[in-house]
């Protein structure tokens, strides 16, 4: 039981998606140093921790990545809903990065740990602005805030060989449903990063040009609809094979997606990630994402650049979620981290 759940504990998101390396990791609490921090900077030293880091240079999570680049066109029933500019009439440029869960800069591609995917989007409008989108594979979240989450993480770092039943990570995920059925959820690899479909956990406000506003979230949905690698072809792939087979399709053609809002109705719960909205709830298109190159530059990009929830632009604002709003703290540590600061 405990090296199941421990296996199943690793696949945790967005920030959550953690690693366990082997004997790495003991049974332990964090000191009262520690403790004393602010959450999301636990987080981030938990994630490290639990990924056999720090890997200098590197995400505390989510560090092995590939970098594109495309173009968005937005689509006419987008202005129903926001005013936001890049949602309006003009294409705008884009840069894409695809990544694998964990701090782990070298996990195989197919390994369960490696999930759920990301996708962060930054959609540049010109003079230097910017908007971004920051996404994972599974539709939900495993903890509706920053210190049920950190407690999560810090379930995972007690429950090492020497832990005792019930292990703390048993323990935790017993007490919290919300995680065991995320921890649950399949893992099912992608045949690439083109066949894999990405949600936002976290709602949004949007605001079109008459004032009026609606709560979504974020669907990327691949037009060719998602495809998964059987468990035979799994077990076979190389660990590298998301980040070899993306170039050698783009060569042959770009790779599209349908960018759309989930709307919420009355009575849906807004600020708690781990609750999902019903399929019936309606979608509305915000237009065409395009992936057509890889971006020759894309390691030094990656490393000196932070995607931000929270990087909105008129027409879009945050909810009140606070895993939301705790995303761009904790991606800050780790960014000043990856620049030596």
């Amino acid at each position: 039981m405990q090296k199941n759940v421990k296996n199943q504990m690793l696949t945790a998101c967005v920030v959550a998606a953690i690693s366990l390396v082997g004997t790495q990791v003991h049974a332990e609490t964090p000191s009262t140093a520690e403790t004393d921090k602010p959450v999301v900077e636990q987080i981030v030293n938990t994630l490290t921790k639990l990924s056999g880091g720090p890997h200098a240079g590197f995400r505390a999570n989510h560090a092995k990545g590939i970098v594109v680049l495309g173009e968005f066109t937005p689509a006419k029933s987008a202005a129903s809903i926001t005013k936001a500019a890049h949602l309006q009439k003009t294409p705008s440029p884009v840069i894409v990065r695809f990544s694998n869960a964990t701090g782990v800069p070298n996990i195989p591609d197919a390994d369960g740990n490696a999930f759920p995917k990301g996708i962060a989007i930054r959609f540049n409008l010109g003079d230097d602005t910017y908007t971004d989108i920051v996404s994972i594979s599974t539709n939900g979240f495993p903890t509706a805030n920053p210190e049920d989450f950190l407690g999560l993480l810090n379930a995972v770092a007690a429950s090492g060989p020497e832990a005792a039943k019930p292990t703390p990570v048993e323990q935790f995920l017993g007490s919290h449903p919300a995680a065991l059925k995320f921890v649950q959820m399949p893992k099912l690899p992608p045949v690439s990063f083109a066949t894999q479909s990405f949600f936002g956990v976290n709602a949004f406000k949007f605001i079109n040009a008459k004032g009026e506003i609606q709560y979504g979230r974020y669907r990327i949905t691949p037009i060719n609809g998602a495809q998964f690698l059987s468990k035979e072809d799994a077990a076979k792939a190389t660990p590298n094979y998301l980040f070899e087979e993306l170039p050698t399709r783009l060569a042959k053609a770009p790779v599209s997606y349908k960018l759309t809002v989930q709307m919420a109705e009355k009575g849906d719960v807004l600020n708690d990630a781990t609750v999902v909205w019903p399929e019936s709830r309606k979608q509305v298109e915000l237009g065409t994402l395009v992936i057509k190159t890889v971006d020759a530059d894309g390691v030094k990009y990656e490393k000196s650049t932070m995607f931000s929830p929270l990087a909105l632009v008129d027409g879009i604002e945050a909810s009140e979620d606070p895993i939301l709003l705790a995303r761009p703290a904790a991606y800050a540590v780790s960014f000043g981290r990856r620049l030596g600061k």
